[in-house]
């Protein structure tokens, strides 16, 4: 009988959370403050999202690529590798068009490099200055006034999710002058990762104790959105990669935490 509770509670709270992510209002950003609330959300941002590997965009960003596209926000999608490590890059890369159509993100705002020095894999080290020279690359070409990536630890742990990470503190340090703001996708313990809808409820509250505008949490607006661009990532798109894109916390809710300066300057 008190197993039998816990599991109908749980079904309970599974079902009430999800209805929160499909059916909630349109503010969507959880903190004291809304996500891109300043003057300059007045107009359309050059927004840069930086990924490691084509799929980490559906995975990991669809909660905020949802957020910026239905806002009206130029984003751009930077990925440093075409996913060759199993010698299909090719295909992947095609895969990763494709998905990013979409999430409506414009093609001609993608781009996936096959750099000799950034090839897919782990234990594949990448140069941490290389990845900021052509960072700063796009922020010129596109007036880039903000960037966001992973995290230190990078959601998975991911070595090549990391070094993005620090490629985009190193730029950060580089052009500390310019005008260039950037966000990390927080990472979260294996619970509250696999929870599904559920870490929506943690997330929205964790943000409401900062007055800073530090962190913000971004509820998916689109989920079923998100379940249809991984599954353009059709040799990707296997068993265990179905049951995360259901049970992932990052199908339905991103809390985007600001780089701090003290980052910028490690």
């Amino acid at each position: 009988m008190g197993w039998s509770l816990v599991v109908v509670s749980l079904i309970v709270l599974w079902i009430a959370s999800l209805w929160k992510v499909l059916y909630s209002s349109s503010s969507t950003s959880f903190s004291k403050t809304s996500f891109l609330s300043d003057d300059r959300a007045l107009s359309k941002r050059n927004v840069l999202l930086v990924v490691a590997h084509p799929d980490d965009e559906s995975m990991f960003f669809s909660p905020t690529i949802n957020y910026l596209i239905s806002r009206g926000h130029n984003l751009y999608i930077l990925c440093f590798s075409i996913g060759n490590a199993d010698g299909i890059g090719n295909t992947r890369k095609q895969e990763f068009y494709q998905a990013c159509a979409v999430l409506k993100v414009p093609l001609q705002q993608v781009k996936v490099l096959d750099h000799p020095d950034l090839q897919d894999g782990f234990g594949k080290v990448w140069d941490h200055e290389l990845l900021a020279k052509i960072i700063e690359e796009e922020v010129s070409s596109h007036g880039i006034d903000m960037i966001i990536t992973f995290d230190n630890y990078g959601v998975s742990g991911h070595c090549n999710h990391r070094d993005v990470h620090h490629g985009v503190c190193r730029l950060l340090h580089n052009v500390s002058k310019r005008s260039v703001e950037a966000w990390e996708l927080t990472s979260t313990c294996i619970l509250r990762k696999y929870s599904g809808p559920v870490d929506i409820w943690l997330s929205m509250l964790l943000p409401l104790r900062y007055a800073d505008g530090m962190t913000h949490c971004l509820l998916n607006e689109h989920p079923r959105k998100s379940f249809h661009a991984m599954a353009e990532h059709s040799s990707q798109w296997i068993w265990f990669r179905k049951l995360f894109v259901s049970f992932s916390s990052y199908t339905y809710v991103n809390t985007l935490r600001k780089i701090k300066e003290e980052v910028k300057k490690s």
